[in-house]
Protein backbone atom coordinates (compact mmCIF):
# COMPACT_ATOMS: atom_id res chain seq x y z
CA UNK A 1 0.00 0.00 0.00
CA UNK A 2 1.58 3.44 -0.63
CA UNK A 3 0.27 7.46 -0.33
CA UNK A 4 -2.76 6.73 -3.03
CA UNK A 5 -4.27 3.96 -0.86
CA UNK A 6 -4.17 6.27 2.16
CA UNK A 7 -5.77 9.06 -0.07
CA UNK A 8 -8.30 6.98 -0.53
CA UNK A 9 -9.01 6.02 2.95
CA UNK A 10 -9.10 9.58 4.02
CA UNK A 11 -11.85 10.76 1.14
CA UNK A 12 -13.68 7.50 2.13
CA UNK A 13 -14.33 9.51 5.76
CA UNK A 14 -15.49 12.33 4.35
CA UNK A 15 -11.46 13.71 4.58
CA UNK A 16 -10.06 16.29 1.18
CA UNK A 17 -6.52 15.79 3.00
CA UNK A 18 -3.59 17.71 1.16
CA UNK A 19 -1.18 14.37 1.25
CA UNK A 20 2.82 15.80 -0.40
CA UNK A 21 5.50 13.84 -1.60
CA UNK A 22 8.77 15.59 -0.35
CA UNK A 23 11.60 14.86 -1.74
CA UNK A 24 13.58 14.31 1.19
CA UNK A 25 12.77 11.71 3.37
CA UNK A 26 10.04 11.61 6.27
CA UNK A 27 10.92 8.08 7.89
CA UNK A 28 11.84 9.69 11.22
CA UNK A 29 10.25 12.56 12.90
CA UNK A 30 13.37 14.50 13.07
CA UNK A 31 13.57 13.67 9.36
CA UNK A 32 9.73 14.97 8.89
CA UNK A 33 10.04 17.80 10.78
CA UNK A 34 12.93 19.67 8.97
CA UNK A 35 11.61 18.24 5.24
CA UNK A 36 8.04 20.49 6.27
CA UNK A 37 9.41 22.93 8.34
CA UNK A 38 8.19 22.33 11.77
CA UNK A 39 9.01 21.37 15.46
CA UNK A 40 9.62 17.56 15.69
CA UNK A 41 6.53 17.53 18.75
CA UNK A 42 4.08 18.84 15.35
CA UNK A 43 5.00 15.04 14.04
CA UNK A 44 2.94 12.49 15.24
CA UNK A 45 4.17 8.94 14.88
CA UNK A 46 2.16 5.98 14.06
CA UNK A 47 3.84 2.91 16.49
CA UNK A 48 2.29 -0.71 16.47
CA UNK A 49 2.56 -2.30 19.64
CA UNK A 50 1.21 -5.98 20.53
CA UNK A 51 -0.72 -5.24 23.72
CA UNK A 52 -1.25 -8.60 25.64
CA UNK A 53 -0.99 -9.90 21.86
CA UNK A 54 -3.23 -8.06 20.06
CA UNK A 55 -1.89 -5.31 17.67
CA UNK A 56 -2.70 -1.80 18.71
CA UNK A 57 -1.74 1.60 17.23
CA UNK A 58 -0.35 4.21 19.45
CA UNK A 59 -0.18 7.92 17.43
CA UNK A 60 2.59 9.60 19.46
CA UNK A 61 4.25 13.10 19.40
CA UNK A 62 7.66 13.00 17.44
CA UNK A 63 9.28 14.14 20.49
CA UNK A 64 8.20 11.70 22.83
CA UNK A 65 8.28 7.61 23.66
CA UNK A 66 5.82 5.79 24.60
CA UNK A 67 5.78 4.25 28.19
CA UNK A 68 5.12 0.54 27.22
CA UNK A 69 3.56 0.44 31.32
CA UNK A 70 1.10 3.25 30.77
CA UNK A 71 -0.07 1.95 27.17
CA UNK A 72 -1.06 -1.57 28.84
CA UNK A 73 -2.65 0.50 31.46
CA UNK A 74 -4.70 2.60 29.36
CA UNK A 75 -5.80 -0.73 26.97
CA UNK A 76 -6.63 -2.63 29.70
CA UNK A 77 -3.69 -5.00 29.03
CA UNK A 78 -1.32 -6.57 31.67
CA UNK A 79 2.13 -5.70 28.90
CA UNK A 80 2.73 -3.91 25.83
CA UNK A 81 5.38 -4.62 23.28
CA UNK A 82 7.07 -2.94 20.60
CA UNK A 83 5.88 -5.09 17.10
CA UNK A 84 8.30 -5.99 14.70
CA UNK A 85 8.77 -4.46 10.98
CA UNK A 86 7.47 -7.67 9.87
CA UNK A 87 4.22 -7.32 12.50
CA UNK A 88 3.77 -3.79 11.22
CA UNK A 89 4.08 -4.55 7.80
CA UNK A 90 1.29 -7.31 8.04
CA UNK A 91 -0.81 -5.61 10.46
CA UNK A 92 -0.88 -1.90 8.74
CA UNK A 93 -0.33 -2.52 5.18
CA UNK A 94 2.63 -0.14 5.06
CA UNK A 95 6.28 0.05 6.04
CA UNK A 96 8.09 1.46 8.90
CA UNK A 97 8.30 5.59 8.44
CA UNK A 98 5.07 5.39 6.44
CA UNK A 99 2.41 4.07 8.59
CA UNK A 100 -0.41 6.39 8.72
CA UNK A 101 -2.75 6.98 11.47
CA UNK A 102 -5.48 5.36 10.02
CA UNK A 103 -6.24 3.58 6.45
CA UNK A 104 -4.54 0.38 7.42
CA UNK A 105 -5.12 -3.11 5.65
CA UNK A 106 -6.75 -4.34 9.25
CA UNK A 107 -8.78 -2.07 11.47
CA UNK A 108 -6.72 -1.61 14.57
CA UNK A 109 -7.71 -0.42 18.08
CA UNK A 110 -5.79 3.15 18.70
CA UNK A 111 -4.91 5.42 21.45
CA UNK A 112 -3.78 9.64 20.69
CA UNK A 113 -1.24 10.64 23.47
CA UNK A 114 -2.98 13.12 25.24
CA UNK A 115 0.13 15.23 24.22
CA UNK A 116 -0.51 15.92 20.85
CA UNK A 117 -4.17 17.48 21.70
CA UNK A 118 -1.96 20.48 22.60
CA UNK A 119 -0.62 21.08 19.45
CA UNK A 120 -2.53 23.56 16.79
CA UNK A 121 -0.77 21.98 13.73
CA UNK A 122 0.47 18.05 13.44
CA UNK A 123 1.83 16.33 10.05
CA UNK A 124 1.74 12.83 9.92
CA UNK A 125 3.03 10.09 7.55
CA UNK A 126 0.64 9.32 4.46
CA UNK A 127 1.58 6.08 3.51
CA UNK A 128 5.01 6.54 1.97
CA UNK A 129 8.55 7.30 2.91
CA UNK A 130 8.70 10.76 1.51
CA UNK A 131 4.70 11.59 2.23
CA UNK A 132 2.97 13.38 5.02
CA UNK A 133 -0.15 15.50 5.52
CA UNK A 134 -1.35 18.37 7.29
CA UNK A 135 -4.11 17.97 10.16
CA UNK A 136 -5.18 19.04 13.33
CA UNK A 137 -5.82 17.16 16.57
CA UNK A 138 -9.78 17.19 16.33
CA UNK A 139 -9.53 16.08 12.91
CA UNK A 140 -6.80 13.07 13.74
CA UNK A 141 -8.74 12.29 16.60
CA UNK A 142 -12.03 11.63 14.60
CA UNK A 143 -10.37 10.38 11.79
CA UNK A 144 -8.60 7.86 13.02
CA UNK A 145 -11.07 6.86 15.70
CA UNK A 146 -8.78 6.70 18.84
CA UNK A 147 -9.40 6.81 22.87
CA UNK A 148 -7.07 9.78 23.98
CA UNK A 149 -4.87 8.55 26.97
CA UNK A 150 -1.65 9.58 27.96
CA UNK A 151 0.85 6.78 27.09
CA UNK A 152 4.49 9.17 26.84
CA UNK A 153 7.60 7.98 28.79
CA UNK A 154 8.25 11.28 31.13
Amino acid sequence: MGPQDFQAAASARGLALDVQELSASTRTARDAAQAVGCEERQIVKSLLFLVDGSPWLVLMRGDRRVDLALLAQAAEAAAATRADADRVYEETGFAIGGVPPFGHRNPLPTLLDACLMDEPVLYAAAGGPNALFRTNPSELHGASSARVACVCAK
